[in-house]
């Protein structure tokens, strides 16, 4: 399906260019059609089949999409190749992109090499994919994350963007500079990648004790994107060198400790940092979230909901649902306005919070509403709209995604009443 809309927007895009000979633009668009359809859901024979369309008609208005069509397909198959030859021709096409996981794929590919023609394209590519990360990092907080979360993914996409520049850089001679990008990179944001990295200028350059300890540092730091095998190579350089310097491996453990140490404390400093800019930065249970007011006034803790059910309606400003189910929500709210024990809490799930204020005063939403800070993520809000029902033990109680107009305000009474009583009863 995703092959069939990557089609379909190629033909709207012809559709918008010049008018071509009605017969041949026809055909052209049935035989694109055909192939796609033809290949059955499977990659390689869907990639072929691009291919074999381009080869008929090699001046195609819808050539761009296609190029990217086959640059992602072949990016699924690990068809490094392909990959190459259709990513390259994509950013060449789309100077403005931001397709990120294709630069950085493109990138790496030009860099399996060591030869300073793939190295010199890698550089400007890499200077792009920074700019690119930077244009994030002035922006607002995505994938409804907090504000200190989304600024800790973008310094980890910027230190890919300058590991991969160091190699670049190592590639065409410069070695000295490529250890200066690899630390530049690790002081952005440390992780394995970036140490290993430094490691591996600082061996051309001599410095062998220094590279053990970046050996090291990759090996023990926290990092989800290191793989089993890169740590088994870690664990092999950091023995080559320990008997090149000591003509055993004998002390390596205390090296390996003291990393280890060393490392923890780091991303500790780090996260404790990252917490009084953004106390939701690494929040991981729902208790230790604070939810900022939309109004900018004071925020809320929802550890001070404990004991008490909640009842949590995700919205969003470009949400039609949403407009109908507030009213019913509040009518529920008024049912229960007299037990303090039941709270109403209006969470906004937009990406864009500056959207936010003139909505709420165009449709005249009265009460508090918040915004989410990254709250959405940990309890899994896959849509818009949903409510939750926080018993007051703090477990989900009840969700509610999307709503039945005629049944929801009596399906969403009847919820509340049933966690309420299910709170009182463990009582």
């Amino acid at each position: 399906m995703r092959w069939l809309v990557l089609i379909a927007a190629g033909s709207v895009l012809l559709a918008q260019q010049p008018a071509a000979p009605p017969a041949t633009g026809a055909t052209e668009e049935s035989d694109l059609n055909r192939a796609v359809s033809e290949s059955g859901g499977s990659q390689i024979d869907f990639i072929k089949a691009l291919e074999r369309h381009l080869a008929k008609y090699p001046d195609s208005k819808q050539r761009a999409a296609i190029d990217k069509a086959i640059a992602k397909a072949a990016m699924e198959q690990n068809d490094n190749e392909r990959t190459l030859i259709y990513g390259e021709r994509v950013l060449a096409a789309e100077p403005a992109s931001s397709d990120l996981p294709l630069l950085d794929r493109v990138i790496r590919l030009l860099l399996d090499s060591d030869k300073p023609e793939p190295a010199t394209k890698a550089i400007a590519l890499t200077k792009r994919y920074q700019r690119e990360v930077e244009a994030m990092r002035s922006g607002a907080a995505k994938s409804h994350m907090s504000e200190g979360q989304w600024g800790e993914e973008v310094s980890k996409a910027l230190a890919r963007t300058l590991v991969l520049e160091a190699r670049a850089t190592g590639n065409l001679g410069h070695v000295d500079d490529a250890v200066a990008l690899a630390s530049k990179a690790w002081n952005v944001y440390p992780g394995s990648e970036a140490a290993r990295e430094r490691a591996r200028w600082l061996v051309k350059q001599g410095k062998d004790a220094e590279a053990l300890q970046c050996y090291a540092d990759a090996f023990t730091i926290a990092d989800t994107r290191t793989t089993s095998m890169e740590r088994i190579a870690d664990r092999t350089h950091m023995g080559e060198l320990r008997r090149k310097l000591n003509d055993s491996e004998a002390g390596l453990g205390d090296v390996i400790l003291a990393a280890f140490d060393r490392n923890t404390s780091l991303k500790l400093a780090r996260a404790e940092a990252i917490r009084k800019k953004d106390p939701n930065a690494g929040a991981t249970e729902l208790v230790e979230f604070v939810l900022p007011r939309t109004d900018g006034s004071e925020s809320l803790a929802v550890a001070s909901l404990k004991g008490k059910t909640v009842v949590m309606d995700f919205w969003a400003t470009w949400c039609a649902p949403c407009r109908i189910q507030h009213p019913m929500i509040e009518n529920v709210k008024k049912k229960f306005e007299k037990n303090p024990d039941v709270v109403f809490l209006s969470v906004d799930s937009d990406e864009d919070h500056s959207l936010v204020p003139a909505f709420l005063n165009e449709m005249k939403w009265e009460g508090p509403s918040y915004f989410d800070a990254g709250l959405s993520n940990l309890l899994n809000i896959a849509s818009i709209p949903t409510v939750l029902i926080l018993g007051p033990d703090g477990k989900v109680s009840s969700r509610m995604v999307g709503f039945i107009p005629e049944r929801f305000e009596a399906m969403l009474g009847d919820r509340i009443t049933e966690a309420v009583s299910a709170g009182a009863a463990s009582n």
